[in-house]
């Protein structure tokens, strides 16, 4: 039927494809499963949006009304957070490419003076705010990295717990 060489390439081939396939599913499984995981860890948020004023690194009040109209990120992130680190350049490079879509970052630790010094570390490029408790408990903040899009009329269109990458931010914020 085959020779000794055929069958090797065969065999070979056929391991091969068994190799690539049981990495695809397994990579597959994997992302189900943290997919999953995110979607449990998400908030239950009401449709519209938790009004809030918080202070700015420089002091000034910056409230949620201030934006009604356009589409807003809001970051939830820590100084300690390796993930909120990671996803850092990213909210950066989209602010950057989206002007119209105005990035807040809302630090959940920390003071003004360590904040500047780690958002300039971090070489983040937009806005931080300092949270307080009332914000991190009307918007449930339980786990960090959290992202908050809320709509031009003050609904929330999406919220993502865990790390974002571009593809998703620019989904959410369609």
């Amino acid at each position: 039927m085959y020779g000794e060489e055929e069958f090797e390439t065969v065999s070979r081939g056929h391991s091969l494809w068994s190799f690539f396939k049981d990495w695809g599913i397994a990579l597959l499984l994997t992302a189900l499963g943290f997919a999953l995981l995110s979607y449990a860890r998400t908030p239950d948020l009401p449709n519209q949006a938790p009004d809030w004023s918080l202070k700015n690194l420089d002091g000034d009040v910056v409230s949620l009304e201030d934006f009604r109209g356009k589409t807003v990120v809001l970051n939830f992130w820590a100084t300690w957070c390796g993930p909120c680190k990671t996803e850092i350049p990213t909210f950066s490079q989209f602010a950057k490419d989206n002007p119209e879509i105005p990035v807040l970052g809302i630090a959940v630790d920390g003071s003004a003076k360590s904040l500047k010094r780690a958002a300039k570390a971090l070489g983040i490029s937009y806005p931080v705010l300092i949270a307080n408790r009332k914000i991190k408990e009307n918007y449930k903040v339980s786990s960090l990295p959290t992202t908050v899009v809320v709509g031009p009329q003050g609904k929330i269109k999406d919220v993502h717990v865990g790390i974002m990458f571009a593809p998703q931010l620019d989904w959410a914020t369609q």
